[in-house]
């Protein structure tokens, strides 16, 4: 089997479970999901450039994305059209604030004030298709 391009890019998947990982990783794939982010103290991930390869839930490629814009925020300063790009829920900015203070509050970190690496990227390519979960 030939090696693809991708096989060195740093590989990840989205959220804290196989779940989420493959939910999200849907989005990906259809266009949807075109931003992420992280707290400041997780260190800087990417930079503008830099191409990442996707994984789903069994940590299998599904697709290579390209950061296009990093942002330095406060949870509190997180815009309607950051929270549309992230392509979660409804897409809304309320629904995104619950899901990611859920989420940091799951694990002990959540602040109003925390700083967050916010990230748009491009998708570049599909490796695999991915099926919505029913």
């Amino acid at each position: 089997m030939n090696e693809q391009w991708w096989s060195t890019l740093n590989k990840f998947s989205f959220g804290d479970t196989s779940q989420v990982a493959d939910e999200l990783a849907f989005l990906v794939v259809k266009g949807v999901k075109r931003g992420t982010s992280w707290l400041q103290s997780e260190g800087q991930q990417t930079q503008v450039g830099q191409k990442h390869v996707v994984l789903d839930g069994k940590g299998s490629p599904v697709a290579v994305i390209e950061t296009v814009e990093l942002r330095l925020l406060r949870y509190d300063e997180v815009d309607e059209e950051f929270a549309y790009d992230s392509g979660e829920d409804d897409r809304t900015l309320s629904s995104w604030r619950v899901g990611y203070r859920n989420y940091y509050e799951r694990q002990g970190k959540f602040a109003p004030d925390m700083l967050m690496y916010c990230e748009r990227f491009k998708l570049i390519e599909i490796i695999k298709s991915v099926e919505p979960l029913t």
